[in-house]
């Protein structure tokens, strides 16, 4: 009986651990959450049965989540979720389908696969099911714009309905995108919505430098107040300085939004009545990058252009001017922008091949049947649609009446559309041709000096130019391009056009502009959102060139950093005679994850001197702060490059509270653990005592308040300086041979001082 027990045991526990692997395997690999190609299976369930009543209460009061007992995505249950409903005329407190937004980490810190936020939209305006998903599509290939697919979605085991999925535009999102997530973030929509009787629209108008007068348009999602004089600069500069306007604005990401709303009639937008529905984020360039939201009435379904009565006719809609609000002081993006007659050529470009690459090859029908076939089954399903089966099949090519609003046939619109576009003489004016893009190495390494060249016909020769930066998230530098033989072009008058360009790092993304008289045109067509890369090769330092000197794994009270932290730091010091470069390398203290911190671009280090690195993973601090942290318990210290060449792996182990392990003599010998010597010598005798008797030194109290006194009794006395910990001189002075200094530490701050007597002798000074 006993081994039949022992034999259930283990059946039981290999099949536990089967199903646990299975289960695993699943989450692993589990279903993509913007995946156009599935539909998402959403279920929310609240404890209280009136949950309905509740989220409407919250959307007629301040709108908070509502705690549901558990949200599942995809089989994968999230409990204490924050739930509420959202939208503007998309909602409706008598409608048993209104959008949702669910934050999974409201009351827990969770999330699914990374995301937060669920924007859960009923497609209220939209027959087809479409407009949305396919509008994202097109938008995503020109510029960072949202993912969007479907998800069914399920309240206590009732199924609302089948929403659109649209991926949240959240610090997460601009993150990903632009590489930073705390600076300058605003949704430009008013936060207490648009409509007929608004007056406050978020149209870049520029209203003074009083932060109030903008808060009724705009919703700051950043954390600093201060964020606000960001986005005043910014209206300031496009209304009144427009030759400066690069300085705060990605023009060329502008431009693309811009073409984008214009060639799909989507009004509901920065180009219609109420001048909304987009994003502004400023990179650490102090850039504001424009992203596209909220694309539901786009193809033409919103017919307010804020100039002159709504369009209600599909065929008016199809003849909106490419060139819409070219004159209107109301839309200071689009008119301030477009009188440069460079931005107006850019925008001609980007909006032809948004028209030639998604309209008139009837691409967006393309997208827009299949998106139907993937939800044809889930759409007869949803009981609780605003729209028969029979009129989502027919919008593709049938206008509905919803109204106020048309939601125009697809095919009705963008057929009419295309025709008349493609008429115009602004498209059917010959661009310039761009071929043959081509650096002079495709092997370089980084400080070489690389040519690029391109072919380039039907141009202005004066106007060829190369965008090129080396840094992903940076804007584009650019620079003319010449045809005249003296920039390794070839033959002057050749039509090929050249340009020397210096690499200061392992890549060097790049594109070619070029106009004529009327139209500019890019290469890649999709330029600057596609570029060129050109990859290029570190040459390693010299083993020994750079090192790490010192370091300090538990600093508990030596030295603090800018914020007046005391955190674990590492010291590199140049031992050569030539100044260093820091570009491609990085800082670990695990030999499996190398590329833990890279070092910012452009950093460099002079000869015989020395840069703090603190290791406390405080990223938005002042000074370099690395992604790790030191074990006083002991581990590696790496410096690499990202091809995984070793410049120097530096292993510790225990460490002492306030003691420094360092380099004996400097630069070039093995480790001791010693008093820190922090961005000087490591040789440098530091004195403790209350006395020194190469100079017959006394010097009290030490820890000091305020005065310190300095006395020998030879009067050999003839300089005096102050350092702090970080290098800083805070005081120098020099003397006659005097035998007592006093120095004022009052006005200094907490810490530890060096202060150097004679030029030779360094005192360490605790300030208390």
């Amino acid at each position: 009986m006993k081994q039949n027990t022992m034999q259930i045991k283990k059946t039981y526990t290999l099949l536990l651990a089967v199903v646990m692997s299975l289960i695993l395997s699943e989450k692993s690999f589990s279903q993509d959450l913007y995946d156009i190609t599935t539909i998402q299976t959403i279920e929310i369930v609240f404890a209280q049965s009136n949950w309905d009543e509740l989220l409407d209460i919250q959307m007629a009061g301040d709108n908070e989540y509502t705690e549901a007992e558990s949200v599942t995505i995809n089989g994968e249950l999230f409990e204490q979720v924050g739930v509420k409903y959202k939208g503007n005329s998309s909602y409706d407190p008598n409608s048993n389908k209104n959008p949702f937004h669910i934050e999974l980490d409201t009351y827990v810190d969770q999330d699914y696969q990374g995301y937060k936020d669920i924007k859960l939209a009923n497609v209220y305006f939209d027959p087809s099911f479409v407009r949305e998903t396919v509008s994202y599509n097109i938008a995503g290939q020109y510029m960072d714009a949202p993912q969007a697919n479907y998800a069914n979605v399920y309240v206590n085991g009732d199924l609302m309905g089948l929403y659109t999925n649209t991926e949240a535009i959240t610090k997460r999102f601009v993150d990903n995108r632009f590489g930073s997530k705390i600076n300058a973030f605003f949704s430009c929509s008013p936060p207490d919505g648009a409509g007929p009787g608004s007056n406050n629209f978020p149209n870049l108008q520029y209203l003074g430098t009083n932060s109030s007068s903008y808060d009724d348009a705009y919703e700051i999602k950043s954390d600093g107040t201060d964020d606000w004089n960001d986005l005043i600069e910014l209206t300031n500069i496009l209304n009144n300085d427009i030759t400066n306007i690069e300085s705060v604005l990605d023009v060329d990401r502008a431009l693309w939004m811009l073409a984008f709303d214009n060639v799909l009639v989507n009004l509901d937008s920065y180009i219609g009545q109420f001048k909304q529905n987009y994003y502004l984020y400023e990179t650490d360039s102090g850039v504001f990058n424009s992203i596209v939201w909220d694309l539901n009435m786009s193809f033409g379904t919103f017919g307010m252009t804020g100039d002159g009565p709504p369009l209600n006719s599909t065929a008016q809609k199809a003849q909106v001017s490419h060139l819409l609000h070219l004159n209107s002081t109301d839309f200071p993006l689009v008119s301030k922008l477009l009188a440069v007659p460079t931005y107006k050529k850019m925008y001609l470009a980007h909006y032809k091949t948004i028209l030639t690459e998604n309209i008139t090859n009837s691409n967006y029908l393309t997208l827009a049947n299949d998106y139907q076939a993937i939800i044809d089954v889930a759409v007869q399903a949803d009981t609780n649609k605003f729209y028969s089966y029979a009129q989502f099949l027919g919008n593709i090519t049938t206008d509905y009446n919803l109204g106020q609003n048309t939601a125009s046939g697809l095919t009705n619109l963008m057929e009419a559309r295309g025709t008349y576009l493609s008429g115009l003489s602004d498209f059917t004016a010959v661009q310039p041709s761009i071929s043959n893009v081509l650096p002079s190495s495709t092997n370089p390494n980084v400080g070489d000096v690389v040519t690029f060249t391109s072919s380039v016909t039907n141009t202005n020769t004066d106007a060829v130019f190369l965008g090129y930066r080396t840094n992903q998230y940076a804007p584009f530098l650019k620079v003319q391009m010449y045809d005249d033989g003296a920039h390794n072009d070839g033959v002057a008058g050749d039509d090929v056009y050249g340009v020397d360009v210096t690499l200061t790092n392992d890549y060097t993304q790049y594109y070619v502009y070029a106009e004529n008289n009327t139209i500019g045109s890019f290469s890649p067509a999709r330029a600057q959102h596609e570029f060129y890369t050109l990859n290029a090769a570190y040459v390693p330092l010299e083993i020994g060139a750079l090192v790490i000197n010192e370091l300090m794994a538990d600093n508990d009270s030596t030295v603090a950093d800018p914020d007046g932290e005391y955190d674990d730091w590492i010291e590199l010091y140049n031992n050569s005679t030539e100044t260093v470069s820091l570009d491609g390398l990085y800082l670990s203290d695990d030999a499996t994850d190398l590329l833990k911190w890279e070092f910012p671009d452009g950093l460099s280090l002079a000869p015989d001197s020395y840069l703090i690195v603190w290791c406390d993973e405080d990223l938005d601090q002042d000074g370099l702060h690395a992604d790790l942290k030191l074990s006083s318990g002991g581990e590696s210290a790496i410096l690499s490059y990202a091809d995984g060449t070793i410049i120097e792996d530096i292993t510790f182990g225990e460490q002492q509270t306030d003691m420094s392990y360092s380099r004996i003599p400097n630069g070039t010998g093995d480790f001791v653990i010693k008093e820190p010597t922090f961005e000087i010598d490591n040789e440098t005798v530091l004195a403790i005592d209350s006395f020194d008797a190469e100079l017959s030194l006394t010097y009290y109290p030490n820890p000091t308040t305020n005065l310190l006194n300095i006395e020998n009794a030879t009067n050999a006395i003839t300089s005096v300086k102050v350092n702090s910990m970080v290098g800083q001189l805070l005081f120098n002075q020099d003397y006659d041979s005097t035998s007592l200094v006093q120095v004022d530490f009052s006005s200094f701050s907490n810490g530890t001082y060096f202060v150097i007597i004679n030029e030779g002798t360094v005192l360490k000074i605790v300030k208390n």
